[in-house]
């Protein structure tokens, strides 16, 4: 038997107990998927990107509906009988109509892949390197990694699935690239994330915000890509939609690709000595996360910021004002290490420009 998406959709619009559709509470008798953990407590859940129960370890989160629960309860049977390819699709499809497949309250994950055209732009939202390494945290089929290890990047992926995990290591055999795309079994917190330099992720908002105090304690300069999910308060760098015809879920088939550069840290008073350019120059830097705050002064005299980035280690910011009586705009560019910023500094007053050396130290913090 063949089905498709609005089959199922039909058949679940067409439950009587839809209409009387109500919330419940989180009874764990409702919907425990035979074989969960008996646990009470989220951090005893190991976290991964697939479907490891129907549901939820214990019921649905709030917000899930009594008719969807008798309609997917009702369903279990049917579903049961199917192939396991077409089961997991189904599943999937009710799942999302009765909207739920947003997160369960214990913290798994919805195994849904990332389309081929998703997998090529978080690569390149990442500008992958053949010296890199990258970590998928929730491999699923290992197609990231794979893809990684075809463009010369090494790479691991961590799952929680055995079965998929012994399937990425297949995929990985068939494509060649078993040497430098590995997958193990094991739960994504208790993965030490130090030795990658781009790390993907395809989790949920809850599971993304758990993780990011883990990521923001990485080497300046880390990338960070995530499909879909944000990171609330940390804003990306960078955000690319895309319109995607094959995705498996969602209403709207747009992807978003978001990218976090991990910042250095900035913040402090900082000094610059150029003789050859208006003497002394302080700097004051505020920072929040990437966001930096400014304020600068030559000689005494306050510069106007009009302009900063923070990208890793790299610093930018953009001054105007006064330097020896003459009006000009700064552009400050260099790389943080520790306490020194080494970088140059490009003067233009709209006739001429000119750049010179710039080098800055941290006085205080």
């Amino acid at each position: 038997m063949s089905l498709c998406g609005n089959d199922i959709i039909a058949w679940y619009r067409g439950s009587k107990s839809v209409a009387a559709a109500r919330p419940v509470s989180r009874d764990p008798e409702l919907l425990e998927s035979p074989g969960a953990p008996k646990t009470n407590r989220t951090s005893d859940l190991p976290l991964r990107r697939g479907l490891l129960y129907p549901l939820s370890y214990r019921g649905a989160r709030r917000g899930f509906y009594q008719a969807d629960a008798m309609f997917l309860d009702r369903g279990r049977s049917t579903v049961t009988n199917l192939l396991p390819d077409t089961r997991r699709l189904v599943v999937a499809l009710m799942l999302a109509q009765a909207g739920t497949v947003q997160a369960w309250d214990d913290g798994t994950v919805p195994f849904v892949v990332s389309p081929e055209e998703v997998v090529d732009r978080m690569l390149r939202i990442a500008e992958l390197r053949a010296e890199d390494y990258l970590l998928d945290l929730g491999s699923g089929d290992g197609r990231i990694v794979i893809e990684a290890a075809r463009r010369g990047a090494r790479g691991l992926g961590v799952d929680i699935d055995s079965s998929l995990v012994a399937r990425a290591r297949q995929n990985a055999a068939r494509a060649g690239v078993a040497d430098r795309a590995r997958f193990e079994t094991r739960d994504l917190f208790e993965t030490d994330l130090s030795p990658a330099s781009v790390i993907t992720l395809y989790l949920l908002p809850e599971v993304n915000l758990k993780l990011m105090p883990r990521l923001l304690a990485l080497k300046p300069g880390t990338r960070v890509v995530s499909h879909d999910w944000d990171m609330g308060s940390w804003l990306p760098d960078e955000t690319v939609e895309l319109r995607i015809a094959e995705k498996p879920v969602g209403a709207d088939l747009h992807s978003r690709i978001h990218l976090w550069v991990v910042p250095a840290d900035a913040r402090g008073s900082w000094t610059s000595e150029m003789p050859g350019y208006g003497g002394s120059w302080r700097f004051q830097i505020a920072q929040t996360l990437q966001v930096l705050d400014v304020s600068a002064q030559v000689a005494g005299i306050e510069m106007l910021v009009r302009g900063t980035r923070l990208r890793g280690s790299e610093i930018r910011m953009v001054l105007s004002g006064l330097v020896a009586g003459h009006a000009a705009h700064h552009l400050f560019r260099g790389v943080l290490r520790g306490d020194r910023i080494e970088g140059e500094l490009t003067i233009s007053d709209g006739e001429e420009r000119r750049t010179m050396s710039w080098q800055a130290t941290r006085t205080t913090k």
